[in-house]
């Protein structure tokens, strides 16, 4: 017999789930966001009107790394940084899908590996695709 605070039960307790939410059922998520967004308002507002006000040349200054800048930002750079980039991110999630899969190897059985070795099919041809085109050639023209 289910046991619950000292008392034996004949029967066990179902729960109660509902089928459909009602706008009350929100109300904690709500009252949480709120509260979230006035703490942050609070610190903001606190912090602006409590913090000091020093105001320099240097503190005034752009800042990075404690280096001084040199020469214009807005220098053009080479798209195949982009594309290199675009295309580590691109594989890189694409990776990313095969440690599930190698964790429910066998759960998968057979129809998991085909799966994998089509998705491992067009990830090739998709690289192929890419070395093809050249783009991860850096020194050379095309």
């Amino acid at each position: 017999m289910p046991f619950l605070r000292g008392v034996y039960l004949s029967q066990p307790m179902l729960l109660a789930v509902p089928t459909q939410y009602q706008p009350q059922d929100f109300l904690p998520i709500v009252v949480q966001f709120v509260l979230a967004v006035a703490f942050v308002a609070f610190a903001m507002i606190t912090s602006h009107l409590l913090g000091p006000r020093r105001k320099s040349v240097v503190k005034d200054e752009a800042f990075e790394c404690g280096i001084e800048s040199v020469g214009n930002a807005r220098t053009p750079i080479s798209v195949k940084y982009f594309l290199t980039a675009i295309l580590f991110v691109l594989f890189d999630v694409e990776v990313i899908f095969m440690y599930p899969w190698a964790v429910n190897f066998r759960q998968l059985g057979t129809t998991g590996f085909y799966e994998m070795i089509v998705f491992l099919a067009l990830l090739m041809a998709g690289f192929a695709y890419v070395i093809k085109k050249g783009v991860l050639r850096w020194n050379e023209a095309r």
